[in-house]
């Protein structure tokens, strides 16, 4: 079990830049920039927040874990304040855009899943029902 992973197991920023770089390395994301944010209280309840802004597009998609000490992932693209009228060419655009999204996180989820777990500090499906001593 890692002594440094803390509990619950929090990933610090190094650690999802490392698996954003991972995944950069077999995906370009159409040009997409990718930010890990800055955690304001690392160490503390932070846990991660990825910001996708692809190119050419004022679209920004956060990424992060849905709560605290939780490996499930979610998506936030933000509201406008103004409709968006776009043609067929464009929408689909969109499309490959939330779909690199929708990778990107999926993937940030597999890798805190594998990572929690590895920390010792989440039961696998493996010791489900089974009595500890």
């Amino acid at each position: 079990m890692s002594t440094d992973a803390g509990f619950p197991p929090r990933r610090s920023r190094e650690l999802l830049q490392s698996w954003v770089d991972d995944y950069l390395r077999t995906s370009t994301l159409n040009g997409a920039r990718i930010d890990v944010a800055p955690q304001d209280a690392e160490g503390e309840l932070d846990t991660g927040l990825v910001i996708m802004r692809p190119k050419g597009s004022s679209l920004s998609v956060y990424m992060q874990p849905r709560g605290f000490d939780d490996p499930v992932w979610e998506l936030t693209i933000p509201s406008r304040e103004y409709d968006v009228t776009m043609s067929a060419l464009e929408l689909g655009g969109l499309a490959s855009v939330v779909l690199d999204a929708a990778r990107l996180c999926t993937y940030l989820q597999f890798r805190s899943l594998e990572w929690d777990r590895a920390s010792g500090r989440h039961r696998t499906s493996s010791h489900v029902g089974v009595d500890e001593e």
